[in-house]
């Protein structure tokens, strides 16, 4: 690898998004770490009470709190790598025939090979809680089990119309990547050359699809559109430049966790987020450098962060329903769906439960979202006919 006296940035002709490079190694990383900090974060709001609300909290259980607290970060790494790799996929295959086509589809089985059944662990566990009942049917829009709001979350409208379904919170950023899946298309085509016709009708679907949602989504597609340009950026450096980019990048992280709005991602949290997402992405844009393969060191970092990064989005969607469940077992086993602060014997029972939630989520994995590549294959033959059959199957990381 070739150091360079002065960093050096260059737009590329296309979107990296090769799998021999190391920041597809770290793309794999993150996205497996930020779903498992996000977890653990909920894990620990679940059953542990607020740090602020503990008398004389114990060192240990400031620090758990402390590194559990960057679930708000690791959406906005989402976001960021959402972008790099669904828009920088778009963008390299843009002007290809039917690319848009080929796009919804592969957006649409990403989204519901999970969604679908997850909607259906929630009922099941909804009904063993007693949280639901099942033999009224109920259309409300403010009925968090009802079949509208199972419908607006399909769609994409929770946080917008109706509520995250069966109190799945988490479910909020997926109103965003979503709409963020439907404003990309839109806004490469106002802007791509082609019949004016075309480019004023897709300039109006795009604001008429901002103006139906809320303004914090619509804010935070600024982020998303941050990670598809960057898609299209490299820098040359030296580790010396890479160096001074992490150590900017994790104190800064930590003044935000610390000071910063991290409740929400709206205006508030707007700024910084946008200023930790620039260091971010300008680390990982000096980091499309070509790895050596045979490397065993490369090879078990690699096998790794796929192995993580491969149930990521499943256990994002369902760590909260898991966790619905195993508080009712606490409550109705022992008596207690609590954990205690400062009782040591209680930290094994939060790892217990994380170590539990990674498990299922794999074994919900396997079973759902480790076949979206055949729903893919499904879908193109069966609405695209012939077209499909010759296009190249994405990979369901995307």
């Amino acid at each position: 690898m070739r150091a360079h006296h002065w960093p050096r940035l260059r737009l590329l002709p296309h979107s990296q998004l090769g799998e021999d490079s190391w920041h597809s190694l770290l793309i794999s990383m993150l996205r497996g770490l930020a779903a498992i900090e996000v977890a653990a974060a909920h894990l620990r709001a679940q059953f542990y009470p607020g740090l602020r609300t503990v008398a004389d909290p114990t060192l240990w259980f400031q620090a758990l709190s402390f590194v559990t607290g960057f679930a708000h970060q690791a959406v906005v790494v989402f976001f960021l790598i959402s972008g790099w790799l669904v828009g920088g996929s778009l963008l390299n295959k843009l002007g290809q025939p039917d690319a848009i086509k080929l796009y919804a589809l592969d957006r649409l089985s990403r989204l519901w090979t999970v969604l679908v059944p997850t909607f259906v662990l929630i009922l099941a566990i909804g009904i063993v809680t007693s949280a639901l009942e099942p033999r009224s049917a109920d259309f409300s829009a403010t009925n968090e089990f009802s079949a509208l709001s199972l419908l607006g979350n399909l769609a994409g409208l929770q946080t917008v119309y109706v509520p995250e379904f069966g109190g799945n919170f988490p479910l909020w950023s997926l109103a965003n990547e979503t709409w963020y899946y439907v404003m990309f298309p839109l806004l490469l085509l106002c802007l791509a050359p082609g019949k004016l016709g075309r480019r004023l009708g897709s300039a109006a679907a795009l604001l008429l699809s901002a103006s139906l949602l809320t303004w914090p989504i619509v804010l935070y597609f600024a982020i998303w559109l941050l990670g598809a340009a960057a898609s299209r950026v490299r820098l040359d450096c030296g580790w010396l430049t890479r160096a001074a980019l992490l150590l900017i990048l994790a104190p800064m992280s930590m003044y935000f966790r610390l000071f910063g709005n991290n409740d929400d991602a709206g205006p508030d949290s707007f700024l910084p987020d946008l200023l930790m997402s620039v260091v971010f992405l300008l680390f990982l844009c000096s980091t499309v450098v070509r790895y050596d393969p045979a490397s065993r060191l490369v090879q078990g970092f690699r096998n790794s962060a796929t192995f993580f990064s491969n149930f990521s989005f499943t256990l994002y969607v369902v760590h909260v329903p898991v966790y619905m469940m195993l508080g009712w077992l606490g409550g109705t086993l022992f008596g207690r769906s609590k954990l205690i602060p400062n009782n040591l014997a209680d930290v094994a029972v939060y790892a217990g439960m994380l170590l539990a939630t990674l498990v299922f989520a794999y074994g919900f994995y396997r079973m759902f979202e480790a076949r979206t590549c055949q729903v893919r294959r499904w879908l193109r033959n069966m609405l695209l006919g012939e077209t499909a059959t010759v296009a190249r199957v994405a990979p369901a990381k995307h």
